[in-house]
């Protein structure tokens, strides 16, 4: 028990820069983990604009394949108007020009739907940013804090 009292002393110089070493330890792990978590949130946002990037190639893909069957479509009912004896004209024209009108509607939907995603993912992703750099802030200011402690122990040796 003799060695205790020995060393209070010494252990009592000691204590406020093992304190403020701690502060120091744990500013630098705080700032660590506001990067990190900023890398996560960036990474977050790249794979939502990959997800945006894959709505517009679907929708180029899915606007080629409505070319394909309406093109298939526009023959077939032309074939049907003249193998029934029908001339092109007249009532077999107004239908061939109204899926006309139909196939440029339902492009329009496509291309609309396809906008709206895209835009979803690109705020999802703008979020994702912001989140980012709200945990990067919260970690700096967490990391100053410690520094503040370290230096109010070292203060407290004068």
């Amino acid at each position: 028990m003799a060695w205790i009292a020995a060393a209070a002393p010494a252990l009592r110089t000691a204590a406020p820069f093992i304190s403020a070493g701690t502060s120091l330890i744990a500013g630098r792990q705080a700032s660590a983990a506001g990067e990190y978590n900023k890398a996560v949130a960036n990474r977050n946002a790249t794979a939502l604009m990959q997800e945006a990037e894959a709505i517009e190639k679907q929708k180029q893909f899915d606007l080629a394949r409505f070319d394909q069957q309406f093109t298939r479509l526009q023959g077939e009912t032309k074939t049907l108007i003249l193998t029934s004896g029908a001339e092109l004209s007249g009532s077999g024209l107004n239908v061939m020009r109204y899926n006309a009108e139909q196939s440029v509607l339902e492009k329009d939907i496509l291309t609309y739907n396809s906008k709206v995603e895209q835009s979803k993912k690109i705020e999802e992703a703008n979020f994702a940013r912001m989140q980012g750099e709200i945990a990067k802030q919260k970690a700096k200011s967490t990391e100053l804090g410690y520094y503040a402690q370290a230096g109010q122990s070292l203060l407290r040796t004068l």
